[in-house]
């Protein structure tokens, strides 16, 4: 049986489909929109400022083909197609674009994309690869530079009382999205991981009121089935770098698995880790982005003095996901040239053995051609652990 789809998730289905409607009919209305890669990025300094971010997204259907006259193919495939379709004029809405130190394809380029883009607005955001305290007092006076280079553009000074309240709307997201979580630990889970990747996938080019507004009709909605109709299948955790469509989770889905974790950029791992709200508001948003977000360009020390003591640490929080939403098998998926990702495949894999828990590692292209080549490879899996 199929998931009944009420209004909610057709408004999702069809935000997602159509990406960036909202965001250029607020455009049209006087908002400005300022673009963002990666979720290294902080948006609540943006939102404070009077803007509305928008996750700037890839599209796997879609052939690389300008971008690549400007940036190298050995690019992370992911985001030469988020710069290819900026490119095109795909986002010609926006008034700008802010980019993080999220990996070296993110620094070395960010010059192609302040060069070759028609933005008013670019900014890159440099964060440190390491959690010391040096770290933090570096990071503190990197957003305090990022404030005030929003503050010259927007005209707009941007008061910690605003900023508090912006992070306590961002707080309120994450708790939303904690509360869709919820909805997968039903088994069957009650919502789909295609369902929710849809969501927040939607969610990120919402302003952030609406975003909230439609992740409570999502939940309610959801609820409100009752009980799910599908079969009982092996419960899978992704597991990997940004994945904002929907195709290798319905892959999984359409083989019989459910998807009812992920430890990825724009799921749990990311939008779990909330602000403390106890806290000046850049020392706050330093710590949060900094050491909650837990992406592998970000070196901790091995405290612990051993290997396994170290993956144990690094890695803690998927093993609390896994037990957390029972899952049953995990899909560590890489795409080429992803080095943060990539170098850190072995010892990802070590972490998957002393859980006991079965591991299939993919490496893809970001390309919807590819999707047939990985389903054999998938299924088989799904049996192996079904």
């Amino acid at each position: 049986m199929e998931l009944t789809q009420g209004k909610a998730l057709s408004t999702v289905e069809r935000l997602y489909q159509d990406y960036g409607f909202r965001a250029r009919e607020l455009k049209g209305q006087g908002e400005k929109i300022i673009g963002y890669v990666c979720s290294f990025v902080p948006l609540e300094l943006i939102k404070a400022s009077g803007a509305i971010p928008f996750r700037i997204r890839g599209n796997i259907f879609e052939p690389i083909t300008k971008g690549d006259t400007l940036l190298e193919t050995i690019v992370c495939p992911y985001y030469r197609s988020c710069f290819d379709l900026s490119v095109k004029d795909k986002y010609e809405f926006l008034s700008g674009v802010v980019i993080p130190h999220g990996c070296d394809s993110m620094v070395r380029s960010f010059s192609t994309w302040s060069y070759g883009l028609p933005y008013s607005y670019f900014h890159f955001v440099n964060i440190p690869t390491v959690c010391e305290e040096s770290s933090f007092e570096f990071f503190e006076e990197e957003l305090n530079t990022f404030r005030k280079s929003l503050e010259k553009f927007f005209g707009k000074t941007i008061t910690d009382e605003e900023l508090s309240r912006v992070i306590r709307i961002y707080n309120e997201n994450r708790e939303k999205v904690r509360a869709l979580y919820e909805l997968r630990k039903a088994d069957p889970p009650l919502i789909s991981g295609t369902e929710l990747t849809m969501t927040l996938t939607a969610g990120s080019s919402l302003p952030i009121e609406e975003a909230n507004d439609l992740f409570d009709q999502v939940v309610a909605e959801v609820k409100a089935r009752g009980s799910s109709p599908l079969k009982k299948g092996p419960r899978i955790l992704i597991d990997g770098a940004c994945l904002d469509h929907i195709e290798l989770i319905k892959l999984v889905e359409d083989l019989g698995g459910h998807v009812v974790a992920d430890a990825i950029c724009n799921g749990a791992r990311d939008h779990f880790p909330k602000t403390d709200v106890t806290l000046p508001p850049i020392k706050a948003l330093s710590q949060r982005y900094l050491d909650k977000v837990n992406c592998p360009k970000t070196y901790r020390a091995n405290k612990a003095g051993t290997f396994e003591g170290d993956i144990a640490n690094r890695f803690g929080d998927i093993g609390a996901y896994a037990k957390e939403f029972k899952a049953e098998g995990a899909i560590l998926y890489v795409y080429k040239y992803c080095d943060p990702f990539g170098f850190e495949v072995p010892a990802r894999k070590a972490y998957y053995q002393s859980l006991n828990l079965p591991m299939l590692h993919l490496e893809d292209i970001y390309s919807a051609g590819t999707m047939g080549q990985l389903r054999t490879r998938i299924q088989a899996f799904l049996e192996m652990i079904g």
